[in-house]
């Protein structure tokens, strides 16, 4: 079997179109949703919305709150061990003679994240769908509805890069002054004001910039910014990584972070990093500083 060739972290929908059904080919739709219910906020899968609101046809599902995550963590979409990962990623179908895109039906950030967690063990041959699903309908693509039974996997070799991920402890010494590195933070701007948030404990972490996921991409079309206009996003990362090798981008619980760090990729920025934790895990120490600009 050939495997399709990547030369980007992106495929648009019209490369997309023209290798659906090859068998080295496998489409994953990544959504999570949020919900308000009258027990609060929660994060819910997308399966129903995939078996019934519709998908790219033949694209399986994956379950980014509990197969690709470890629920046993503490932390909502804690990343896999490597051993939770393969298995995971065997299930749907990913081995090593295939080529991966993802997609999700919001702005990117879900199909991100399983992008990350893809290429952070070894599994280079992964993209996303620039744009997603919306952008899929926008241009009059047919989708599916029901279930779609994944491939069966083959051997699925793992390589995993730590160095895609940093901890508590790390971001630690950022703030004490101790690691050089860029701090970004990927939420809206009230949350990293500590205008709003559903933490007890609002505000960003202290030496970050504010670079919201959301203006990563173009409003209409969801397709991720390039060029020029990436770059003029980008302004405050480029001022606070001036000089410092690493980056490390953290949301809230590390989602929107996927999305900003794709977007580095994108603009050429090599030693990034996700705080798994993000503000989930550093809101909940009451001795681990926080900043707030609300007026």
């Amino acid at each position: 079997m050939t495997a399709l060739e990547l030369d980007s972290a992106l495929v648009s929908p019209h490369w997309l179109a023209d290798h659906l059904g090859h068998p080295a080919l496998v489409v994953v739709d990544a959504t999570v949703l949020g919900v308000e219910t009258d027990a609060g906020f929660r994060w819910l899968s997308g399966l129903d919305e995939y078996l019934i609101g519709g998908h790219l046809p033949g694209a399986v599902f994956a379950d980014l709150l509990e197969e690709f995550s470890d629920p046993a963590a503490g932390l909502t979409f804690a990343r896999p061990n490597a051993a939770q990962l393969e298995a995971a990623a065997r299930g749907a179908g990913i081995d090593d003679d295939v080529t991966v895109v993802v997609y999700d039906s919001a702005i990117g950030q879900w199909a991100a994240r399983l992008w990350w967690l893809l290429r952070s063990a070894g599994i280079e041959r992964v993209a996303v769908l620039d744009g997603g699903l919306a952008r899929w309908r926008a241009e009059g693509r047919p989708v599916d509805d029901g279930y779609q039974q994944p491939r069966t996997a083959g051997r699925l070799t793992l390589d995993e890069r730590p160095e895609r991920w940093a901890d508590k402890a790390e971001v630690e010494q950022v703030v004490a002054g101790e690691s050089d590195a860029a701090l970004i933070c990927a939420l809206p701007a009230s949350e990293f004001r500590g205008e709003t948030g559903r933490r007890a404990r609002r505000g960003h972490i202290p030496r970050s910039v504010n670079v919201p996921v959301s203006t990563l991409v173009d409003r209409e079309s969801r397709a991720f910014l390039r060029g020029d206009a990436l770059g003029e996003r980008l302004q405050g990362v480029e001022t606070a990584a001036s000089d410092r090798a690493r980056t490390i981008v953290y949301c809230g619980a590390g989602i929107a972070a996927a999305g900003a760090a794709l977007a580095l990729h994108l603009a050429g920025h090599e030693d990034v990093a996700i705080y798994d934790g993000s503000l989930e895990e550093w809101a909940a120490d009451d001795d681990a500083p926080l900043v707030t600009l609300a007026g």
